[in-house]
């Protein structure tokens, strides 16, 4: 992980959204949020699949079923600015 971009985002930025084809657990999300707390403290949004047991079907429908996809990234975006 770059470390040290992610601090300089940190101290620019009001927070940081990931995005990932992941659990947000054990995944960028828990990363980014280990690499920024002890240093420059922010807030970190995750856009990833959730606590939740996993579904099967097909890939674009799973992308929307978990809401990877690109409205939710600008949703969380704009939730940091509030």
């Amino acid at each position: 992980i770059d470390r040290d971009t992610i601090l300089k985002a940190a101290a620019e930025t009001r927070g940081i959204v990931t995005a990932e084809e992941h659990s947000v657990i054990g995944g960028l999300y828990s990363a980014v949020c280990e690499t920024v707390c002890g240093e420059v403290p922010c807030r970190v949004k995750p856009v990833a699949v959730m606590d939740v047991f996993g579904s099967s079907g097909p890939a674009l429908d799973l992308l929307e079923l978990y809401g990877l996809n690109a409205e939710t990234i600008v949703a969380k975006a704009l939730e940091l600015m509030e």
